[in-house]
């Protein structure tokens, strides 16, 4: 099999080829490295090679089809999980994580890690441990983050779909910079163990980055459930996710909304995205309609998210430092300071922004008393350019003399925070919520730019609304195809 010839096919497809004989893991295997030697230096998708000695003695759905997973919260025993931090360079996981050892167990030949921001906290993946991840629709442009690494490398024909997580839109938000299907499952339907029970109160959760909705429902099929050492059994549908795709969605009521209060004027490109997404579903006899304002206080849920991150990314780098000893210049900059803004936030306001997110799911869940889907842009610009977030040399200086006196906790008190909100939320306003009402979502490659960038749509169900998106996404991908397109790297 030659590249061409396996690009044509999926991850289901790719498995039925060799359950049937027609192809040897071995050979898939050979046509994904060479894939990836082939582009993956002008990529950089994939930061670390895993010993993968593929047999036809496989067994599961995906038995001898090629993936890789991202280095973060998806540890494979014996290797480094480097979290895209110099700190954790050479800290080597003692175990596979569960979601990793699902995908062992479906039959999947991993063989590398990909790339990703240190600790998975920015929406670009563009970490000095690992430098940046690059955009095969146009190598200047980031794939977007936290899974960036895994998108770029689905997009660009190495692998049909690649491990992803998701603890602000770090599954969808890659998926949409780079055409591919990128599903948020609910809170606690994934694993997150054995070493975690859950990430960020369950704000995180596993899943993959895809060209089609069937390996996207069929991977959930592998990797949905509760496991022992979890904070809960999750419950379970009536029947697989993968039988969901093609099953009839019934007239759904979708309500839409593109500005956001922190992007309260969206790039053309966005709105175009949504006009698009609006025609599909009309004419596919969806009753579809622009909702007045947000159906929850975004600018307040920005703040939380924000709040809950910093304290989270404190605890990582206090976490790493108990681990390898490492010191302050092991860690990034912009880590060391989103790190001392949690330090610098007190108990009692950590636990009150927990709480709330009570309040922003109880507004949600009245919209969708009225409503059975939101819809709203992925990305509020097209993927911006790598680089695009670096800090300039004046504020780099500042913020290295507050690092070193110990004092960029007074940052808290300044505007600093809103304008990290801006600047660094300001381009992808919209997944969040997902995440903070623990609500599953799924974006969609259903607009590209006029310069044939790829920026998708977000859907958001209500609880146990996995299925119901998993049947719109497949009527939708029947309607306006988008999983063969391939990116043309210069």
């Amino acid at each position: 099999m030659d590249f061409d010839e396996y690009r044509k096919y999926d991850a289901t497809g790719l498995a039925r080829l060799v359950a049937d004989r027609q192809v040897s893991a071995a050979e898939l295997l050979a046509v994904a490295r060479e894939r990836a030697e082939a582009v993956n230096p002008k990529l950089n998708a994939i930061v670390r090679d895993v010993p993968a000695e593929p047999s036809d003695d496989l067994t599961g759905p995906f038995a001898g089809v090629p993936f890789l997973i991202k280095d973060l919260g998806q540890d494979y025993a014996g290797l480094p999980t480097s979290n895209g931090s110099r700190s954790l360079m050479a800290h080597r996981a003692t175990e596979h994580s569960t979601v990793v050892r699902r995908w062992l167990d479906a039959g999947l030949v991993i063989f590398g890690k990909t790339n990703l921001p240190e600790f998975g906290a920015k929406a670009i993946s563009e970490s000095v441990a690992w430098g940046p991840a690059r955009n095969p629709w146009d190598l200047s442009r980031t794939p977007g983050g936290s899974s960036g690494g895994s998108a770029a490398a689905v997009a660009a024909g190495i692998v049909p779909c690649a491990g992803a997580n998701d603890g602000g839109g770090s599954t969808r938000i890659p998926a949409a910079c780079c055409g591919l299907v990128g599903l948020k499952p609910g809170r606690g339907l994934t694993p997150f163990g054995p070493e975690s029970a859950e990430m960020m109160h369950g704000a995180a959760v596993q899943g993959v980055v895809s060209r089609t909705v069937r390996d996207t429902a069929a991977m959930l099929d592998v990797i949905c459930g509760g496991e022992p050492s979890g904070p809960y059994s999750p419950a379970m549908p009536g029947s697989s996710f993968a039988s969901c795709a093609g099953a009839p969605v019934g007239k759904l009521r979708i309500g839409f909304r593109v500005p956001s209060a922190i992007t309260p004027d969206p790039h053309p490109e966005a709105v175009r995205a949504v006009e698009n997404a609006v025609r599909v579903l009309t004419g596919l006899g969806h009753h579809v309609e622009e909702l007045p304002r947000a159906p929850f206080d975004d600018a307040a849920l920005a703040k939380d998210f924000l709040l809950t991150w910093f304290v989270s990314l404190a605890w990582k780098v206090a976490d790493a430092r108990r681990l390898t000893k490492a010191p302050d210049a092991a860690f990034e900059r912009d880590t060391l300071l989103m790190a001392a803004l949690g330090r610098a936030t007190s108990s009692v306001e950590y636990v009150d922004a927990v709480h709330r997110r009570h309040e922003h799911t109880r507004r949600l869940s009245a919209f969708f008393e009225s409503y059975d889907l939101l819809l709203t842009p992925t990305l509020a610009t097209p993927p911006p350019k790598i680089g695009a977030f670096d800090l300039p040399v004046s504020l780099r200086r500042a913020t290295d003399v507050l690092l070193r006196t110990r004092t960029a906790r007074f940052l808290r008190h300044t505007k600093v925070v809103d304008d990290m909100i801006r600047d660094n939320l300001g381009w992808v306003p919209y997944t969040q919520l997902a995440n903070i009402t623990g609500r599953p979502a799924i974006s969609l490659p259903l607009h590209r730019t006029a310069d044939g960038l790829p920026l998708g749509v977000q859907f958001v169900a209500p609880l146990a609304g996995e299925s119901l998106l998993i049947r719109l996404a497949a009527q939708l991908e029947e309607a306006a195809p988008w999983a063969y397109h391939l990116p043309v790297m210069s």
